[in-house]
């Protein structure tokens, strides 16, 4: 019996050159095709413009991959969502957080688990993820510690996963019980 995806019916075959792209990408970057994947695959160049994003910030992003993880565990935290934890918990712990870090993650500010680098960025997740309206000291200590471009991905990192939270509440994408995983980056 195959799992229940989402709320939407099963993706039918596609003969739609693009989709089958996409799905070969993450294969070939050593991931399998996952709800999220399935349930976008009903409007494939909607999946192909947010895979870009998704690519740009797991393989193009000169912010360490830890930093970016961390931010993306958080932020699914913020917004509650199990789908992007389930996937990004194990993403994190391969790009060096710990699983003491992953457990304190959502009381960061009690916590001396974290350098002054990472609490700065985890101030600026917590506001951009908590509605957008960033003070000026919170961005001024991120100033502080990243270099514009830096700022940049983070920003996109925040936004582009609190969205795919809602993407995922909306279409009620289930959380995968099977073990796949998407591509790592």
């Amino acid at each position: 019996m195959q799992q229940r995806v989402s709320r939407l019916p099963p993706l039918p075959a596609s003969s739609d050159p693009a989709l089958r792209e996409f799905f070969d990408d993450t294969l070939r970057r050593g991931g399998q095709v996952i709800n999220l994947h399935l349930a976008l695959g009903h409007a494939p160049k909607m999946a192909l413009a947010r895979r870009a994003t998704a690519n740009a910030i797991r393989f193009d992003a000169v912010t360490p991959r830890l930093l970016r993880e961390l931010a993306i565990v958080r932020t699914a935290q913020i917004a509650g969502s199990e789908y992007e934890l389930n996937q990004h918990i194990p993403m994190a712990l391969a790009a060096g957080a710990t699983r003491a870090q992953l457990d304190a993650l959502a009381k960061w500010q009690d916590s001396a688990l974290f350098d002054d680098r990472q609490r700065a960025m985890l101030a600026y997740v917590e506001q951009v993820a908590r509605g957008g309206e960033v003070d000026d000291a919170t961005f001024g200590t991120l100033a502080q510690h990243f270099t514009p471009q830096e700022i940049v991905e983070l920003t996109v990192t925040v936004a582009s996963y609190y969205g795919t939270a809602l993407i995922i509440r909306a279409l009620r994408i289930e959380v995968e019980t099977d073990g796949r995983r998407t591509a790592p980056g």
